[in-house]
């Protein structure tokens, strides 16, 4: 009879496509350490830092293990490879995840099932850490012994040999020279880790904002970029006692609400949080005596935003958001904006147009309620270029004049919804016969009914 910590027995040839690798439950813990502390080479104690552990098994059966854990402090052939600067290394070393055990469980002879488990459990890392630690990761790493292993399951899940350590390790804060060098493995976890971690500004896929703006992307610095349009508007700031520029203070701002920032307290954060690289794009002020740049605070943030003319500003950002997205496709949509009062007391309620893929706001108008958005459909969209696009909107906007304005006037295509609002449309297109479509479009009808 097994014991609680007796390893399996699994050999020959298996189905590697019924091979799951996933986290270990807290109940399991013990069973894994105990394991990896009796049959890995080098022991175990506990993981360091941030943590993962993972199990794969076959059915019910326990085939491999692997764990995860904060990154080396310093590694040369990483670090070149990656070719981002101190700074940099020292905010984004965290996005960076280090294989740091993985045993085959003694017992367990099937061809290529360390590269199916490695692979397996690369393509949910990222996500689970996420789950975990509320940010992603993108770069995983190991340690090869290269005398006592070649490294063989890593290179056949396409991972890269970089080099070899120096044969120095680190222990409570101090490097000592252990003359064991270990040949160096990388794996991208997603097609852009590189790029994601030497930009200037940090993607907002990091932080587990998908479809926000990505600001590395975008004009900021350049002609006509976000700082020469902010210089067009008026700074109403008293003079005396201001440190930072109108322009640096707006397009920190601006450029943290596109990056997912949802409040002011958000905003600042994101502000302290930049480059010295980004704040140099941002034109944000030198300090001589401190030789770097400086982001504006919080309350210098806040107080800007309150001050300016909000129409102003909302036309030469959203003219400027419009111009660097992918605007094929534009969402029409209101909502009310949770916990705020126009100036007669009655909930906020705003009328936007976004762009489907990123999510951002490129125009948008304060309304009285949701039926005052049929009256302002036409001004929402007038001052965009809707030209070969397609508009989408809501059951309420399925309005004749609607769908004229948009074909006749703006050039764009739609789709709307139809609902009840609608009975006789509706009632129409329920009695259309796979018949009443054209060719190219009737597999799609059948499999949409299938589905």
């Amino acid at each position: 009879m097994k014991t609680k910590c007796e390893e399996p027995s699994v050999t020959s040839s298996v189905n590697l496509q019924q091979l799951k690798v996933r986290p270990i439950s807290p109940q399991e813990s013990e069973r894994w350490d105990q394991l990896m502390r009796t049959h890995h080479y080098l022991g175990h104690h506990h993981l360091v830092g941030k943590s993962l552990k993972y199990v794969a098994v076959l059915g019910d059966e326990w085939v491999a293990l692997l764990g995860w854990a904060s990154p080396a402090f310093k590694c040369g052939a990483r670090d070149q490879w990656i070719g981002w600067t101190k700074e940099l290394q020292w905010q984004r070393l965290k996005y960076v995840v280090n294989n740091v055990r993985f045993l085959v469980l003694p017992g367990i002879h099937i061809a290529n099932l360390a590269s199916k488990a490695l692979a397996l459990n690369c393509r949910r890392l990222s996500e689970d850490w996420y789950t975990a630690y509320g940010h992603r990761v993108v770069l995983a790493e190991t340690f090869v012994d290269p005398e006592r292993f070649l490294g063989t399951c890593y290179r056949a899940a396409n991972w890269a040999r970089l080099g070899e350590t120096k044969g120095y390790g680190r222990q409570s804060g101090k490097y000592y020279h252990h003359g064991q060098r270990k040949a160096v493995f990388v794996y991208p976890l997603y097609p852009k880790a590189g790029r994601w971690l030497t930009d200037s500004f940090l993607v907002p896929a990091l932080r587990g904002r998908v479809g926000m703006m990505d600001i590395n992307e975008a004009a900021i610095e350049q002609p006509g970029g976000l700082l020469e349009r902010f210089s067009q508007l008026a700074d109403v700031r008293k003079p005396r006692g201001i440190r930072h520029s109108f322009v640096s203070v707006f397009a920190v701002a601006v450029c943290a609400v596109l990056s997912g920032a949802d409040g002011y307290r958000a905003i600042g954060e994101w502000a302290q949080d930049l480059s010295q690289e980004a704040l140099q794009r941002l034109g944000c002020r030198f300090s001589e005596r401190k030789g770097r740049y400086e982001p504006p605070s919080e309350p210098t943030l806040r107080r800007a935003l309150q001050s300016v003319d909000a129409q102003a500003l909302d036309e030469v950002v959203n003219t400027w958001v419009g111009e660097q997205t992918d605007a094929r496709a534009v969402a029409v949509d209101g909502k009310a904006v949770r916990g705020a009062k126009n100036a007669q007391g009655r909930p906020l309620y705003l009328f936007s147009a976004l762009v489907h893929r990123e999510a951002v706001v490129i125009a948008q108008r304060a309304v009285d309620s949701k039926h005052n958005e049929i009256t302002e459909f036409q001004p929402l969209l007038d001052p965009l270029d809707l030209s070969g696009k397609v508009v989408t909107a809501d059951a309420l906007h399925t309005q004749v004049e609607h769908a004229r304005y948009l074909k006749e006037e703006k050039n764009a295509d739609y789709v709307f919804t139809v609902k009840g609002n609608q009975p006789t449309l509706l009632s129409d297109i329920a009695s259309l016969e796979d018949e009443d479509f054209s060719p190219s479009t009737q597999g799609d009808r059948k499999r949409s009914r299938t589905n």
